[in-house]
């Protein structure tokens, strides 16, 4: 059972993590917070050293939200070659997939933090390494199943499609089209299967 002090913690982190991910972290003000939280900034500092830690632990909190659905979205697979299609499957329709977290919140915090430069940018590469590590695992799998030709280069591989994802949710929030995000999907798919699978 959380403590009274975890528990304020806990909605702190739930409240503002949308909030952070729509707005970016330079605009979002100390009265935003507590604006949406209902708490004084007494309070907010009782529980968090300064705005930076709560926006690490409000992207970390969407980023978990994210990657569980991803992963619960590729069980529907039984092989490393369907897991793949899977992810780019989940993108098809990721702006639903988003919407509570306050948008993509790897693309939303990601830029913005970049002009930072603050721990929050090291987060936000952090994640993307480990996501695209684990699309070169799966690949990996994909080869010693049989599944993807040995000569393809894993690595290459999972920046292009993180890129091209990536490229995709930026264009679809921007220009609200849904269809940058399918057709970016199409493409990856067709790479798979032309080019990866045997």
């Amino acid at each position: 059972m959380l403590t009274k002090a975890e528990q304020t913690t806990k909605f702190i982190i739930e409240t503002v993590a949308p909030i952070f991910s729509k707005k970016g972290y330079a605009a979002t003000s100390m009265s935003d917070i507590t604006a949406a939280t209902g708490l004084t900034k007494g309070a907010i500092y009782g529980n968090f050293k300064n705005k930076e830690a709560i926006s690490i632990a409000a992207f970390k909190k969407n980023i978990n939200d994210l990657l569980k659905r991803i992963v619960q979205y590729q069980e529907r697979g039984t092989t490393p070659l369907e897991k793949l299609f899977l992810i780019t499957d989940f993108y098809r329709n990721y702006e639903n997939q988003s919407k509570d977290l306050g948008g993509c919140p790897i693309l939303n915090i990601g830029v913005d933090a970049n002009h930072q430069d603050t721990k929050l940018l090291e987060q936000v590469q952090f994640v993307i390494n480990k996501t695209q590590h684990n699309i070169v695992k799966l690949v990996e799998l994909a080869k010693a199943e049989g599944e993807v030709r040995e000569e393809v280069n894993s690595v290459k591989f999972s920046k292009l499609l993180y890129t091209r994802i990536q490229g995709a949710v930026f264009m679809a929030q921007t220009m609200r089209d849904s269809q940058y995000l399918i057709d970016a999907a199409n493409d990856i798919d067709s790479i798979i299967n032309n080019k990866l699978k045997k």
